[in-house]
């Protein structure tokens, strides 16, 4: 049997697409011949603007699930946090393979850490939600826009055009840049974007030959944190390009699930958290945007659309 799999051409994508590829020749062998699609996104060809002006993450994912509806592709391969809430209507993720390390990064050639950086130091990120927390820890600090892929940002980095980036740990690993991590930011002071460090695989709902390949590679777990996180979302009505962090951990039955939505220059933040059963992480994760909403969310979100 041959599996299409749909990707981007970006180093990241592919390092994505060839890894779910590496994992179901392990598991399915010779029986199994994959072949890559790559496509070029929207996303990919605005690389000058902020994704919150042109439609957000989306537009990442829209070309490859246009892919699987045309029957071009079979899977589509996404980094979770850049995968829309709604999804098309014959379209599904049954899998999350499980979450490498979620943090943020704080990336520099000169300083060691976020707290290191003096007054009016040029920190560089396309992200909303990481600005916003970074604002409101350090409001010395002066942050400005960074688009393109992670080699384009660090050679960006290294001509002097920032301080500082702030690039997803599980993106610099993957691609073998772990010696340009100077620090990882805890979730104290970053709080993750909705499905950071997991990768997960779209297909054709009820396409139940494709459904048995790629079975063995969700991890429960994860889907089940990352499933509490996008509720959060949904419940929101935010789009991934809005300052919404989420992140869930799970111990045992339980998970504890956190959340913020803020300002992008840190002038307000909403927090929340709240643990509840594994069973259920749809519930826990409306709960939590409930709250967020009673403090003033929805207030934030409709500045920032």
């Amino acid at each position: 049997m041959e599996l299409r799999i749909a990707t981007r051409k970006s180093a990241l994508a592919l390092w994505q697409a060839e890894e779910v590829s590496r994992l179901l020749r392990e598991i399915h062998g010779d029986s199994l011949s994959i072949r890559l699609i790559k496509m070029t996104t929207t996303g990919d060809q605005l690389l000058k603007e902020s994704l919150a002006t042109q439609g957000g993450k989306g537009l990442f994912v829209k070309e490859l699930e246009r892919g699987l509806l045309d029957h071009d592709a079979d899977i589509a391969v996404h980094s979770m946090k850049d995968v829309p809430i709604e999804l098309p209507d014959s379209l599904h993720l049954p899998v999350i393979l499980k979450r490498a390390n979620p943090c943020d990064a704080f990336v520099s050639n000169t300083y060691d850490e976020l707290k290191d950086l003096p007054n009016n130091a040029i920190v560089g990120t396309s992200s909303s939600r990481r600005a916003c927390q970074i604002m409101a820890l350090y409001p010395h600090l002066e942050i400005k826009l960074l688009r393109g892929n992670v080699n384009t940002r660090l050679a960006k980095l290294d001509e002097g055009q920032y301080d500082s980036i702030i690039l997803a740990a599980a993106g610099l690993q993957r691609l073998g840049f772990d010696e340009r991590i100077r620090s990882r930011l805890s979730t104290d002071v970053s709080l993750p974007a909705i499905g950071q460090g997991a990768i997960g695989i779209e297909c054709r709902k009820n396409d139940n030959d494709v459904e048995k390949l790629i079975a063995p590679l969700n991890h429960s777990e994860t889907n089940i944190c990352v499933t509490a996180e996008r509720a959060i979302s949904q419940s929101l009505e935010g789009g991934c390009q809005l300052p919404i962090a989420a992140y869930a951990q799970l111990d045992n039955d339980a998970i504890h699930l956190r959340s913020l939505v803020g300002m992008p220059d840190g002038s307000k933040i909403c927090r929340s958290e709240s643990t509840g059963s594994k069973s259920n992480p749809i519930e826990l994760g409306n709960r939590v945007a409930a709250e967020l909403v009673s403090l003033g969310a929805n207030e934030i979100l409709k500045a920032c659309s």
